[in-house]
């Protein structure tokens, strides 16, 4: 196990530190993976590479724990919110433009083929090559990544009633 452990430590941690950016949240992470792994190693097909697996298992661990740090995240006070900039409709334009063209590419093309040209999930799933499913989960990464981007930038729309 100690000989498995340092032959893939420097891939698995690595990973985790480019994905979640925090030193102590990439250790448990890494952490993590090995125990699972090592739970699971009797089902690891053995005609498969061990490395992908490993990713895999590394970056899903690493994607529930963004997703639950972001659950945990305070939230900035009300009077906080009320003072953001309240952007114009070409303002929120540029914003997103610019929040798209930092989406993984697969995100940003599914995005605009279901929002832009206006096809349905299974279209975008049938032009894409992947299962609807995948369609699903991108396009929600997609809204939340946009919404955290003008979050961030302090943008928000000027919606009229």
């Amino acid at each position: 196990m100690q000989r498995f452990v340092q032959r893939f430590e420097g891939l698995v941690y690595g990973l985790s530190l480019r994905m979640l950016r925090r030193r102590e949240d990439a250790e448990d992470v890494a952490q993590d993976v090995f125990l699972r792994t090592f739970r699971s190693l009797k089902r690891w097909d053995a005609d498969r590479p061990l490395a992908p697996w490993l990713i895999a298992i590394t970056a899903n661990r690493c994607r529930t724990a963004l997703d639950r740090r972001s659950r945990t995240a305070t939230f900035a006070p009300v009077a906080e919110q009320a003072s953001e900039a309240i952007a114009s409709p070409a303002e929120l334009a540029e914003e997103l433009q610019l929040a798209l063209s930092q989406l993984r590419p697969e995100y940003r093309r599914c995005f605009e083929l279901f929002y832009r040209k206006e096809l349905c999930v299974a279209a975008v799933a049938e032009h894409l090559g992947v299962p609807q499913g995948t369609i699903k989960t991108w396009l929600y990464r997609a809204r939340k990544e946009l919404a955290d981007h003008l979050e961030r930038r302090g943008v928000t729309p000027d919606v009229k009633s």
